[in-house]
């Protein structure tokens, strides 16, 4: 069917819209020099209306039922629209009607009636027209378990752009095949193992993006069981439910990770994740706003965490540990919360060399994720 340009008009119920127009809308930079990347896509034809949004690096698809009257296809603001949605009544129908000339369109529910300029739909651009050679599949739980446990270790440094993302690759341990998800920012480094989907073979080693990853990990939120990944050298497709999300990759090497990993750290700490986390956050409360400086000091079975600051005082908590070394070491504060908090066992543990080398941080119960944080001079 044809898409009519100077004429469409649909349908829609408010919770629908709104549920859909959250996803897309968060595409959309609040400040544009381009005005069409302002703008949402609308479709609407054979009972469906399809969302789009992009900022020439990601873009994201959605579709959802509309009781279309007459098929067509328009450009609105995006945020605009999200708003007038989100301040009508909860159990309003919402009727979208696209103005012959094609540069209005009126937006009606109940007694209220809005009209939003138009662009032309031929001056969006897609991004997503590429070819997919590796495609296979992904429980959405794993997913999930994947950017959780790598993405806070990403960089928010523009000028190492190559650590703006998670770098996600093919890889293998004791001989079975493994997906591997890694992000570092020079001071801390997160890993992430599973067993290699089928159909990934001889995938591409990618970097994902930092701000698709954040609007990835939103939608997955409520996502169904499975999520479709396609990838070529330099995009990344995700498609679930009515959601098709095409980015970009990052044009850049990633380091060589497994030399930061070390090799030989022999002092053994063990210790419970909350009640670690919990003495870190609350010691932490007095440490120096910069660094956010803790001080680890390892004797026997204790574990004394300290902290000082010249304006606010100083802190020091106790707690028991499975351990027979004695040893100080700093770290910041933020850095270790980011990684205790993605330790669920009971069990965390921490391999440690001297006060100037990196440590590694494990889940006793969970070996597919690894952790590495750079100690600081306290």
């Amino acid at each position: 069917m044809e898409l009519g340009v100077n004429a469409m008009k649909f349908t829609i119920d408010r919770a629908a819209l709104l549920r859909s127009l959250n996803h897309v809308q968060s595409v959309v930079e609040r400040r544009n020099t381009i005005p069409i990347l302002s703008n949402v896509l609308l479709k609407a034809e054979d009972g469906t209306l399809t969302m789009s949004t992009t900022d020439m690096d990601l873009e994201v698809h959605e579709s959802v039922a509309a009781e279309v009257t007459a098929p067509g296809a328009t450009t609105v603001p995006a945020h605009t629209l999200h708003d007038i949605v989100r301040k009508l009544p909860d159990d309003s129908s919402v009727v979208l009607n696209l103005g012959d000339d094609g540069n209005i369109m009126t937006v009606e529910a109940g007694r209220s009636n809005f009209k939003l300029s138009c662009l032309p739909v031929a001056d969006f651009p897609e991004i997503a027209n590429a070819d997919f050679p590796v495609s296979f599949s992904i429980p959405a739980a794993d997913l999930r378990a994947l950017i959780d446990r790598t993405k806070f270790a990403m960089s928010t440094e523009e000028t190492r752009y190559y650590l703006n993302g998670i770098y996600i690759h093919e890889t293998e341990v004791d001989g079975a095949k493994i997906l591997r998800a890694v992000a570092t920012d020079g001071h801390r480094l997160a890993l992430f193992d599973m067993a290699l989907p089928e159909g990934a073979s001889g995938m591409p080693g990618v970097i994902v993006p930092r701000k698709l990853v954040g609007e990835l990990r939103k939608l997955l939120e409520e996502a169904a069981d499975t999520i479709q990944v396609s990838l070529s050298e330099s995009k990344i497709r995700f498609a679930f439910d009515h959601i098709v999300l095409t980015s970009k990759l990052i044009d850049g090497t990633f380091p060589n990770y497994d030399q930061v990993i070390p090799k030989g750290n022999d002092k053994m700490v063990e210790v419970n994740p909350k009640t670690f986390s919990q003495a870190i956050d609350r010691v932490s409360t007095i440490s120096d706003g910069k660094s956010r400086a803790v001080k680890v000091s390892l004797a026997g079975n204790t574990m004394t965490l300290s902290a000082n600051s010249p304006e606010a005082g100083s802190a020091t908590e106790d707690i028991e540990i499975h351990g027979n070394d004695n040893m100080e070491i700093g770290f910041n504060a933020r850095y270790l919360l980011d990684i205790t908090s993605q330790i669920e066992g009971d069990g965390c543990s921490l391999a440690l060399a001297d006060p100037a080398s990196p440590t590694i941080i494990r889940d006793t119960s969970d070996n597919s994720a690894l952790y590495v944080l750079m100690p600081l001079r306290v």
